[in-house]
């Protein structure tokens, strides 16, 4: 039994270390599904996921959303820490609760305790190991429980700054795009005699975006979970937002470089692509269309009013839907996955941005 119960625990520390390893350390995705960090999240969103889609209030819905990305962070790093802690109590019971108490009798309570106190360096002394191997033991936990300090030290930092570089441009799209961001606002707000140098600079900005949106969210996918400041704005929402620019750009509108729209919508698709794998959600229609082709005549005369014109033709209008195809399932089940919405193609009339709203307005 001792035997049986010290591979056990060896086992249970090497699966918490290796996972903090996969997703603190290394910085890339982990294909392998089954693992700890997986499995918690799995456990964890489903049911916090099911609770908010059944508030029908959007403000409170996206409130109860927004704590789960924070809480998951802090409950992950906890259940590393008693994973640590039973696996060495475990070996501790494994090598024969060597132990000298000032009280009573040794139990595998005492080697939790123990365990407790050297993860998390106390030092208090009334527990003590009393042969070499255990003493050793100890000597690991204690280095561990420093390098687990270590990482969540420099753990920390790294997702504030990455979920701040992604909040940035997203806060950005309010005034550029409207709220929430649609193509064909940001167009018509850039209809101006420099618009094929504004959207052309947009479009290389946001490749970078994307790009450093597919490093951080694979590096560290709890950042998907984490929301933006308003209930229709999210990093998904930006992200569809600039596929449907460059899908207009490269089918039809010629007053606009398409070549930063193709290198800019190959880079934006990478991203849905790969971080729908790492959510191991597949790829869904969006139900209902979100730009059926009755609405095609609609949104060629709300470009042209902006003085920008979208041609005619019907292999335009297929090439289009070719395009939409490409990027719009993957969107759409990260959007189910995350309780967030896809922006329209055609923004509602007369709806004001956030920047012009206040909580004291009537």
């Amino acid at each position: 039994m001792a035997i049986l119960v010290g591979v056990g625990a060896l086992l249970l520390i090497l699966i918490v270390l290796w996972d903090g390893f996969e997703t603190i350390i290394l910085p890339r995705r982990v294909t392998r599904q089954v693992r700890l960090t997986w499995l918690f999240y799995r456990v964890t969103w489903t049911p916090w996921s099911a609770v908010a889609r059944r508030i029908r209030d959007g403000n409170q819905r996206e409130n109860l959303a927004s704590y789960f990305g924070p809480l998951s962070l802090l409950m992950l790093l906890g259940v590393w820490a008693v994973g640590l802690i039973v696996g060495f109590a475990m070996l501790y019971w494994a090598l024969g609760t060597h132990l000298a108490v000032s009280y009573g009798t040794a139990t595998f309570g005492t080697d939790l305790y123990l365990s407790g106190t050297t993860f998390f360096t106390l030092g208090l002394g009334d527990v003590a190991p009393r042969t070499t191997l255990t003493r050793l033991v100890v000597l690991i936990e204690s280095g561990l429980g420093f390098g687990f300090l270590a990482l969540i030290i420099s753990y920390l930092p790294a997702l504030t700054g990455a979920f701040s570089r992604r909040e940035v441009n997203v806060s950005l799209l309010d005034e550029q795009a409207g709220s929430p961001p649609t193509a064909l606002e940001l167009l018509r707000r850039h209809s101006t005699e420099d618009q094929p140098t504004a959207v052309y600079q947009f479009l290389r900005d946001w490749e970078r975006w994307a790009a450093e949106l597919m490093e951080s969210h694979l590096s560290y996918p709890v950042l998907a979970y984490f929301r933006s400041q308003h209930e229709n704005q999210s990093w998904v929402a930006a992200l569809t937002m600039v596929l449907d620019l460059c899908s207009l750009v490269m089918v039809g509108i010629d007053s606009v470089p398409s070549e930063a729209a193709r290198l800019t919508f190959a880079m934006a698709r990478h991203a849905a692509v790969d971080l729908t794998q790492v959510f191991n959600v597949p790829p869904r229609k969006p139900e209902p269309n979100r730009l059926p082709p009755a609405d095609l005549p609609q949104l060629r005369a709300e470009l042209a009013a902006a003085g920008v014109s979208l041609r005619e033709e019907t292999a335009v209008d297929l090439q289009l839907a070719e395009l939409r195809q490409m990027y719009e399932p993957y969107m759409n089940a990260l959007a189910n996955h995350l309780l967030v919405s896809l922006p329209p193609w055609i923004p509602a009339s007369e709806k004001s941005d956030n920047w012009q709203t206040t909580a004291w307005e009537e």
